[in-house]
């Protein structure tokens, strides 16, 4: 054989070898053939609802067995409701866009099932399997669209009769193997991913930016969710970034449990990570690491209010920059807050939908093994841990915690937001860098805390606690607001 025979025997035999390979590279999904929504009619022209030629393409897409439907690069595609579908990768290409039809007529499928009064759903799915939405373009909830009268601080919410018109952006309930990366959400009119009963899931490397003044605009709900990953995310939200949950409208998905968050970035008007309010079940086994939280009205929260039970949490390695906002806003610029009260009776719109059935008051979990650990934070307040009784929040520990108290915003500070609750719900008191209220067995050590230059007379102590049993202070380094004056710790 000639040395020209053998080298075209050769290229045909590498040929052979990786072209498989070069195929999967060019589509994620596999061999699965690529669907593009323009073939099934999508004009693009943003005018036009796209949302029936969207459809057409998944419902194709799966029923062939699996594939990408594709969103070709730019264009904007106007959309009402569509629907995901098992074994498809929905793949919005880089400059294109889906965008919410901002008429609200279209949204009549409610995101709480019989719950009508908390949102809609834009784009859902319901036991899914295998999906994933990527692709480097745009989701926009077109949420602006939704809002009433601008305001200072916040939109104001347009009033409704049965069902609030407002889109939740993404809704997936009874999701396994669900996968989302590489994309920018934004805009969402009510909350942006909501996780309900899902399984083995991975977020990454997504933008999520939805305005910072519209109220319930989370970023990612996980809820009754288990062995979740997201990580490299920056998220800006009105509300909450990143919140873990357990409503009672899905509660036969058990327990939220076994997530972790890493190497994300975020600011909230709310809470950047919160856990709770709304817990009827069990949410445990979560680690948080290698976050930055800045311009917040709250860092870390864990918000108890329900029945259900918070156990087996380790936050790490985060910086928290907290600041005051309105009271349109839950929270007071705690860096960290945990809290165990039940929640306050309620008049309001969906308080059928907050206690167990048939009942109008209700009870709260416990609040157990918490752990903070190399947490670095400038705030207008201190970290708050309070409960209804001592029992309720236990096992708490704060190391390496390193806090620079001062004032930064015009607006009057001395507050804790225990909202919603039984208690006082904004409760004046010294602002200290420790406030411990009815709790047990609560270990601070190797901590430092500092105050900044602009020291207003109601900053106070290092520590202040009240009615706290099994308190223990190791290498807790720092004076009061003002030595001389007032003490740096202030047991009672």
């Amino acid at each position: 054989m000639n040395v020209a025979k053998r080298s075209a025997l050769i290229l045909n035999v590498l040929l052979m070898c990786f072209v498989p390979v070069f195929a999967l590279a060019i589509n994620p999904a596999g061999f699965g053939k690529d669907y593009n929504i323009v073939a099934y009619g999508a004009i693009g022209d943003g005018r036009k609802d796209d949302a029936a030629a969207i459809q057409k393409a998944i419902d194709a897409c799966s029923a062939a067995g699996g594939g990408r439907v594709v969103v070709p690069s730019g264009k904007t595609y106007l959309a009402g409701p569509f629907k995901l579908k098992s074994f498809v990768e929905f793949y919005v290409e880089t400059n294109a866009k889906v965008l919410a039809n901002p008429d609200e007529r279209v949204y009549t499928e409610s995101a709480f099932r019989a719950n009508k009064a908390e949102g809609t759903i834009w784009i859902g799915g319901e036991n899914l399997v295998n999906v994933t939405i990527c692709g480097n373009g745009t989701i926009d909830g077109n949420g602006i669209s939704f809002m009433g009268a601008e305001l200072e601080d916040s939109y104001v919410l347009k009033p409704f009769h049965v069902i609030d018109p407002r889109p939740h952006i993404l809704t997936i309930v009874g999701g396994k193997n669900i996968r989302i990366h590489d994309l920018t959400i934004r805009n969402s009119a009510y909350w942006t991913v909501h996780l309900i009963g899902c399984d083995d899931v991975v977020i990454d490397n997504i933008t999520l930016l939805n305005s910072l003044k519209v109220r319930n605009s989370d970023g990612i709900d996980l809820d009754h969710s288990k062995n979740v990953r997201i990580s490299n995310c920056y998220i800006e939200s009105g509300d909450d970034c990143i919140c873990l949950k357990n409503r009672r409208e899905y509660e036969e998905f058990g327990a939220c449990e076994n997530i972790t968050v890493t190497n994300c970035t975020m600011s909230s008007r709310s809470c950047a990570i919160k856990i709770g309010s709304e817990n009827m079940d069990s949410i445990n086994n979560v680690i948080i690491n290698n976050c930055i939280i800045s311009k917040s009205n709250r860092g870390i929260g864990i918000q108890n209010r329900d029945e259900g039970t918070v156990s087996n949490v380790i936050f790490s390695n985060i910086i928290i920059g907290a600041q005051l906002f309105s009271d349109v806003w839950w929270g007071k610029a705690e860096p960290i807050y945990v809290t165990a009260y039940p929640r306050a009776k309620g008049n309001n719109k969906d308080a059928g939908w907050r206690f167990p059935k048939g009942q109008t008051e209700g009870k709260v979990g416990a609040v157990t093994n918490i752990y903070f650990s190399n947490i670095k934070s400038i705030s207008e307040n201190g970290i708050y841990v309070g409960a209804e009784s001592a029992d309720k929040v236990s096992g708490i520990v704060f190391d390496n915690i390193d806090m620079l108290l001062h004032k930064t915003t015009s607006l009057p500070g001395g507050v804790y937001d225990r909202r919603p609750s039984n208690v006082e719900g904004l409760l004046k008191a010294p602002t200290s860098a420790f406030f411990l209220d009815k709790v047990s067995n609560i270990t601070i050590r190797n901590s430092a805390v500092t105050w900044g230059k602009n020291l207003p007379d109601y900053f106070a102590h290092v520590l202040e606690s009240n009615g706290v049993t099994g308190l223990k202070m190791i290498n807790l380094e720092g004076d009061s607001a003002f030595p001389g004056k007032i003490q740096a710790i202030n047991e009672q």
